[in-house]
């Protein structure tokens, strides 16, 4: 049954816990009320929009973004969870879709944006790039609209904002203290960084993960490792007093302390990192 028409082509009904869902299909909702049945065979996309609740924004965004561009978002999020190989947040595929939909009137309009962060979110998000990279191929298939390689950079960001169930600027947060870590390694080390090889791969995912619980200042921290720390800070002296310089920084910049788990991890890590470069 159904319990609002947003307009022909998109309906929301209550499943069984009274949380509204969206169901979208061409006609869907033609000439049809709150309480009428509505056909089956005509849903295209169905998911559940719990963050936008009773907002009247979702209602008018709906209205504004053309069903071949939400049609696009939810292709490309199915692609990204097939490709990821998990769920991802479904509240991505309207903001996907805003952001998508203004893309594509900025371009009509001849504006360029400049993507700052493409560099970084190649680099730290290769597998999310690589989605937003194909995910300029749906749009252009389902809209005729061709985007420039910077949006690949902000549709991936909003699959690992996704992913992440946290604000955009947070993700801008994440990768500015990564590249801050890269910094410090990079120049107390003085090496090249050979982005391609597998331990840099490694290092940048342990990384993420570590600005994730810095951000969200959650201390990671066994208590199991002490002994081998010990004998890591003297085998990899230089890997370690680099983590030592990382670590005044984050407790200056960030307030977060190093647990000895996270020195212990960084200096192999960063020792791998150093032996390979000088090769």
């Amino acid at each position: 049954m159904i319990h609002k028409v947003i307009n022909n082509n998109i309906i929301v009904i209550l499943d069984a816990h009274g949380n509204e869902r969206i169901l979208m299909g061409r006609g869907i909702g033609f000439k049809r009320h709150p309480g009428d049945e509505f056909d089956k065979n005509l849903v295209e996309k169905e998911f559940t929009l719990s963050l936008y609740g009773q907002n009247d924004r979702l209602t008018d965004l709906l209205n504004e973004i053309p069903m071949e561009v939400i049609r696009a978002a939810a292709s490309i999020v199915e692609q990204a969870e097939e490709e990821l190989g998990k769920k991802i947040n479904e509240s991505i595929v309207i903001s996907l879709s805003d952001h998508i939909h203004t893309a594509i009137e900025r371009s009509r309009e001849g504006i360029y944006v400049k993507n700052i962060l493409l560099w970084e979110t190649r680099k730290f998000y290769p597998a999310e790039f690589r989605i937003g990279k194909h995910a300029l191929s749906i749009i252009k298939k389902e809209t005729g609209t061709t985007l420039f390689e910077d949006e690949a950079g902000f549709i991936a960001l909003h699959i690992v904002n996704a992913q992440m169930e946290k604000s955009v600027g947070d993700m801008y947060g994440l990768t500015k203290v990564m590249q801050e870590i890269l910094n410090i390694i990079k120049y107390t080390c003085r090496i090249a960084f050979d982005e391609d090889s597998f331990y840099f791969c490694r290092f940048i995912t342990h990384l993420k993960f570590f600005a994730q619980r810095l951000l969200t200042h959650t201390t990671y921290d066994s208590n199991d490792n002490g002994e081998l720390l010990t004998v890591v800070k003297k085998q990899y002296k230089r890997a370690f007093d680099c983590v030592g310089k990382i670590g005044i920084f984050l407790q200056n910049n960030y307030d977060y302390a190093l647990s000895e788990e996270e020195q212990l991890y960084l200096t192999i890590h960063i020792a791998r990192i150093i032996d390979k470069s000088s090769r």
